[in-house]
């Protein structure tokens, strides 16, 4: 039977249902609970996240990937508690966002640590939550090219994909040439690995989407909803026509099979305000009645938010 690791335990894949590829339960930099002003109670972002996820369940929502990462405020128990809560299956990760999100300890951890640190959370779980990671984030650092750590963090994520049948999801699409060099050297087929936010406002025109597909990556289009229309809209954001028109482009490139959508909510911001008006239910109320408009029919939308990522989570041991 395929199977895929949630935080309350493995189900089957046909059991997903339409999934939120990449998304964030509550995400913040290191340090941020230090911040008097904007770090949330547990009562307060339970407040602000239960009924987003149970809206998200009534929508039709059935699987919210949460890829937060290690030191970014990633609370396996938290998420259990939410999905028994919500009906909601939440997949937790292993890995970093980027080198530059993770705390100083990770500076001097090498190849071998970093791939020993993933695997026992895939197939043991994430601390003694007893949750077992779904998937693998990477990331590169700000500044747009892998520093040394990135590179040693996707060099074992690729090597803990391959030992645990995993797949890795990556912020940003940038740098793909340094990053599939390493999925190749590693035996990684790119088909594992779903290059994220190739739609976002900053660094779409440097993001060789089409390119990462003829590779054999799959792409992800999973900033939708954060528009230069919004009250106040944040930096990485993007005009809501301009982002769908490329995400049509691609998909009418031939490249339906290898493309994924979400929208990068973040539930309830840790350390800073978040932007408002943005949520998970962008999918149910925006994105998906705008591809519906746009010509797309239901096998397409079925495709693209259910039997894609059905076959991309799915553990291939």
């Amino acid at each position: 039977m395929s199977r895929v690791n949630t935080v309350l335990g493995p189900i089957a894949t046909e059991e997903l249902g339409i999934v939120a590829i990449h998304e964030h339960i509550g995400y913040g930099m290191p340090g941020s609970e230090l911040d008097t002003r904007w770090w949330k109670t547990p009562e307060v972002r339970y407040e602000e996240t239960v009924p987003k996820l149970r809206k998200f369940h009534e929508y039709g929502g059935g699987t919210f990937v949460d890829v937060t990462g290690i030191c970014n405020g990633r609370d396996i128990d938290y998420y259990k508690s939410l999905s028994a809560k919500t009906g909601v299956h939440i997949i937790a990760c292993t890995g970093f966002v980027g080198g530059d999100t993770a705390l100083p300890f990770f500076e001097r951890a090498d190849v071998d640590y970093l791939t020993a640190q993933f695997v026992h959370e895939i197939t043991v779980g994430i601390g003694n939550t007893g949750s077992r990671a779904g998937v693998i984030k990477v990331g590169v650092s700000r500044g747009g090219r892998m520093t040394d750590l990135d590179k040693r963090i996707y060099r074992a994520a690729a090597r803990a994909a391959l030992d645990t049948g995993v797949p890795i999801l990556t912020h940003l699409a940038i740098d793909a040439e340094n990053a599939i060099a390493i999925f190749n050297e590693e035996g990684l087929p790119l088909h594992r690995v779903l290059f994220g936010h190739a739609d976002d406002g900053i660094n779409a025109e440097k993001t060789r989407d089409t390119w990462i597909a003829s590779q054999g990556g799959r792409v992800g289009f999973d900033t939708f909803g954060y528009e230069t229309e919004l009250e106040d809209p944040p930096f990485w954001a993007r005009p809501r026509k301009e982002r769908l028109d490329h995400f049509l482009r691609f998909l009418r490139a031939g490249h339906l099979d290898q493309a994924l959508a979400g929208v990068d909510a973040n539930c309830s911001p840790l350390g800073w305000p978040g932007v408002k008006g943005h949520t998970v239910n962008y999918l149910f109320e925006d994105l998906i009645p705008d591809l519906r408009e746009a010509g797309l029919d239901d096998d397409t939308i079925t495709k693209l938010f259910v039997e894609n990522p059905a076959d991309f989570l799915t553990i291939q041991a």
